[in-house]
């Protein structure tokens, strides 16, 4: 007997399954990537008031805990992008990696407040390498573009799973230590290099580099950030806080005429050029002051004022965070429908309710209230963030989309960092931590209230674009 002939159709060509396997192992090392850095981000949180306890930290100090990390991350990630042309996406990635855990080993093994802050700048260092290498490796991986269109749309869960399971994770590890939230980088690291080592080597171009607009990017963000900080210990008059503040002016306008007149500016005046794409650069920066400084100041509340554990206080979150990630995967949908304007101000005015919300609360106020409000603040993550970034893409060149994603983000991380700095000072400064606390909600609501002012004025051809892009 003759045997069967299988269908032509069912054949798949050894060279197309090989190359199907890479970019699925590439995909996989750019997931957990986006995970881990996401994770490292968010977990800490909970675990501040521990923290602040074993190693006699003071809100200054964990306050540093938490920017040390975001500081350098946002400073960064400005040139980020043009390393990981430079060397290859893959190598990038890979040096960004190794720096990332080795900088959370020493996190988990940290003596003292100074060593644990020094890891957490570096920790940001790789962060930051990481972030634009891996987009970049999806990009390399999948030339089709409806599929690469799913492969980002995977690559973006990471981040988004990270972001919901942080505040529990981080409660369950602060029952064993909280050296854990740092410690359970490593296996995350071993299994993404297992798949990192079965990507192909990544091309590379000559890509300028701005040196001086990236020292005086650091020295603007780093001053800025020192300063809102220090005005929590010594006061706003404070000489070392208004040499702060000196320094920050000095070296912000230095970044700006280097971005006028350098031959290889770090932001392109171009960039800013669209309404649309100013807008979406503003609205980057005001939604992480309420999205990132809520979690802040109501982990140290809910702990150090109410009595909760750390898993107690990371339960409270999850609700807020699992509305971002029930609710991302039909942004794109819910943009066709309403148009991203909609959208935008819509998630931006939830926030505002949420924020303003929990600020009246009673100090007595039953928890579930508390997070039934903090659900009206996790809105604004699927409602905001999907569709500006959109908005943003569609507002500029094709030639600048990796630039623009860079300076975005990079505008989105200060945002978060001086939230922390100064709702810190905030709760510093005050007579009592409950009117530290309404304050620093108060500004973060009237802050996105302002924003979403501003986002009406999103110019319509441009958000119905971006729509249709997504």
């Amino acid at each position: 007997m003759t045997p069967l002939a299988t269908p032509a159709a069912t054949l798949v060509p050894p060279g197309e399954a090989a190359s199907a396997a890479k970019a699925r192992a590439t995909l996989v090392a750019a997931l957990l990537g986006f995970f881990v850095i996401t994770l490292d981000a968010v977990v800490v949180n909970v675990a501040l008031p521990t923290i602040g306890h074993e190693l006699g930290a003071g809100m200054t100090g964990l306050q540093w805990v938490v920017d040390g990390y975001t500081l350098v991350f946002a400073a960064l990630l400005l040139s980020a992008g043009g390393l990981s042309d430079r060397i290859g996406a893959r190598r990038a990635f890979g040096s960004g990696l190794l720096t990332f855990v080795l900088a959370s080993i020493a996190c988990g093994l940290a003596p003292n407040l100074s060593t644990l802050v020094a890891a957490r700048f570096v920790q940001g260092a790789g962060a930051a390498v990481m972030m634009p290498s891996s987009m970049a490796l999806v990009r390399q991986a999948y030339d089709d573009a409806v599929k690469r269109g799913h492969a980002v749309a995977m690559w973006a869960m990471g981040g988004s799973v990270a972001a919901t399971s942080g505040p529990v994770v981080g409660g369950l590890l602060t029952q064993l230590s909280w050296r854990w939230i740092f410690f359970i980088n490593l296996p995350i690291a071993l299994a993404t290099l297992a798949f990192l080592a079965r990507t192909p080597p990544s091309p590379r171009r000559a890509a300028s580099f701005d040196a001086w607009g990236q020292v005086t990017a650091v020295l603007a963000m780093g001053a800025l950030t020192f300063g809102a900080i220090e005005i929590g210990v010594a006061g706003v008059g404070a000489p070392l806080v208004l040499a702060s503040l000196a320094m920050f002016v000095a070296a912000m306008v230095g970044f700006i005429a280097l971005q006028r007149h350098g031959p290889h500016p770090l932001i392109p005046p171009s960039l800013l050029a669209p309404p649309n794409a100013r807008i979406a650069m503003a609205v980057g920066f005001t939604f992480m002051v309420g999205y990132f400084g809520l979690p802040f100041v109501m982990s140290l509340y809910l702990q150090q004022q109410r009595g909760m554990s750390p898993v107690a206080t990371g339960t409270i979150f999850l609700p807020m965070m699992l509305v971002g990630l029930v609710l991302t995967p039909f942004s794109a949908h819910l943009m066709q429908r309403f148009s991203a304007r909609v959208l935008i101000v819509t998630g931006l005015a939830s926030m505002v309710m949420g924020l303003a919300g929990i600020a009246l609360l009673p100090a007595t106020a039953p928890a579930w209230l508390i997070a039934v409000l903090m659900m009206l603040v996790g809105l604004g993550g699927p409602a905001v963030a999907p569709p500006i970034t959109a908005v943003l893409l569609s507002s500029v060149p094709a030639t600048l989309a990796g630039t623009a994603g860079g300076v975005f983000n990079t505008s989105r991380q200060i945002g978060g960092a001086l939230a922390v700095a100064v709702f810190g000072a905030l709760l510093a400064q005050s007579a009592h931590f409950m009117t530290g606390l309404r304050i620093s909600l108060f500004l973060a609501a009237g802050i996105c209230l302002a924003t979403a002012l501003l986002a009406v004025q999103l110019r319509a051809n441009a958000h119905k674009s971006a729509a249709v892009a997504e």
